[in-house]
């Protein structure tokens, strides 16, 4: 078998895993602008809804399907869905089909980032594979920050459809490159695929969605969600390897691990999502201006996860996991308070800082505790439940809050036409006596949107007080036949 080319791979590799981290930060700058010239603001929040939610459900069923197939098949499949849904987004001409589209773009993203990691501790020896990782998680970082700021640049310049078809050719080169030199060891591991358990929890997820549209599709799709979210736990409970692994809940740890990952993935993407849409409609900001609010965020939250990492040893997880919920909440809550016409952009790009500086040092202590209470053997399915649970969090708190603003537009009587005007290059030629009233009708609604997202950030902080003690020696059984420490209190 022919010898595969390492570094070319791992170029390529990184830059696919770049293309899928960016395509959320990316595209929150562009929103207002497509809905400028699409319409449909009552779908805004569903645009990223759909991605989310269709590639957090398919990570684990690719991930299994690389060990029935072979990375190399499922690496090339993600990456061409990706880059045809990425065209169907840029040629969109409503938002219904905007949405379909980045469903479609999520199905192709769920197989790039596990795969991708997969390759890479494929391709690395253990002592070199900590150093490959930290550059897979450097390209991450960098995509959330060069995101915002890409997008509004992008849009500012040319038009928001390119912010999906410049997808089209870093996605083909990557594809080419893996296509020509990875080429992977024939082996194969059995596995048992819960295609059950992910139909179930996108049905009860996006019913969810769907019941904050209206009071009729409420009626319908809460007792539809109720179902499909008890037959998703019997499925669970019963799947020979199932997509969550119910009795891991049974540890305290995991547990308000999982809670706190829900309520920050709200909380983070309610700020990502809705902070660029208010300095746009608001504020009267460009595209790049409303990148530039929420792009400190991913410079807080890697510093502050080094100082966390650095920190633990002496605070414990506990102190770290209080002082970067309470910072998130703390920002959160200033979020709420702050923003209102006429504020500086140094306002929230400030806030956006201390959210992701929240956020940093809280996430690394959760991690690392998650992975200190499990045998060896279940540390990745342990990380992988935790990190399902934020993006889930993230996904539901971005539809929801899109209904409150949808409702909130409509109860304050607010034309949906002019609303979508005022967010296009039109809103210079609408008269100031309609102007006024369209952009103070868009404050009441993201004025509640925010303080949602406040209340979802001090619950994050009310779970955090609830982490038990840990400490640092507690719980490391390196193989799967250690013994079980001890409970907690």
């Amino acid at each position: 078998m022919r010898r595969t080319h390492r570094g070319l791979t791992v170029v390529a590799l990184l830059l696919g895993m770049f293309l899928a981290a960016m395509e959320m930060t990316v595209v929150s700058t562009a929103m207002p602008s497509v809905v400028g010239e699409l319409g449909g603001l009552a779908l805004y929040a569903w645009a990223f809804a759909a991605y989310m939610l269709t590639a957090t459900v398919s990570v684990p069923i690719y991930g299994k399907l690389a060990d029935l197939k072979g990375r190399k098949v499922v690496m090339l499949f993600g990456l061409a869905l990706f880059v045809a849904s990425s065209i169907a987004c840029g040629m969109a001409r409503s938002m219904e089909a905007l949405v379909a589209a980045r469903a479609l773009q999520g199905l192709g993203a769920g197989a790039i980032q596990p795969v991708t990691l997969t390759i890479a501790g494929d391709l690395f020896e253990p002592e070199e594979r900590a150093r490959i990782q930290g550059v897979f998680g450097a390209v991450w970082g960098l995509a959330g920050l060069v995101g915002p700021l890409l997008g509004g640049a992008i849009v500012h310049l040319a038009s928001w459809r390119w912010v999906f078809w410049l997808n089209v050719p870093f996605g083909l080169g990557s594809a080419l490159v893996l296509a020509l030199v990875y080429h992977e060891r024939p082996e194969r591991h059995a596995h048992r695929l819960d295609v059950a358990g992910a139909a179930l929890l996108s049905i009860a997820v996006v019913s969810a969605l769907l019941a904050v549209r209206s009071p009729a599709t409420g009626l319908l799709a809460l007792p539809l969600g109720a179902v499909a979210l008890a037959a998703f736990l019997a499925v669970e409970r019963r799947a020979p390897e199932p997509l969550l692994p119910l009795d891991l809940f049974r540890d305290r740890v995991i547990a308000v691990s999982s809670a706190a990952n829900a309520l920050l993935g709200a909380a983070m993407l309610g700020m990502v999502t809705f902070v660029p849409l208010w300095v746009q409609s608001v504020l009267g900001g460009t595209p790049t201006q409303a990148g530039s609010a929420i792009a400190p965020m991913a410079v807080g939250w890697p510093i502050c996860s080094a100082l966390s990492g650095r920190l633990l040893p002496r605070t414990g997880y506990r102190a770290l996991v209080r002082a970067g919920m309470g910072l998130t909440a703390v920002a959160a809550g200033a979020l709420a308070l702050l923003l209102r016409p006429g504020v500086p952009l140094l306002v929230p790009q400030a806030l956006a800082f201390a959210y992701g500086a929240g956020m940093g040092l809280a996430s690394t202590p959760l991690v690392i505790a998650v992975q200190a209470s499990v045998p060896w053997n279940r540390r990745g399915v342990a990380t992988a439940t935790t990190m399902f649970f934020r993006t889930i969090g993230g996904t539901l708190s971005v539809g929801v809050l899109g209904g409150v603003l949808a409702h909130a537009l409509a109860s304050g009587g607010a034309d949906g036409a002019l609303v979508s005007r005022l967010l296009g290059p039109e809103r210079a030629s609408i008269d100031a006596g309609v102007l006024a009233p369209l952009a103070g009708a868009l404050q009441g609604a993201m004025g509640r949107i925010f303080a949602a997202v406040a209340v979802i950030a001090g619950a994050a902080f009310a779970v955090g007080l609830r982490f038990p003690r840990l400490a640092l020696a507690a719980r490391t059984p390196e193989r799967a036949g250690a013994p079980p420490a001890p409970d907690r209190p």
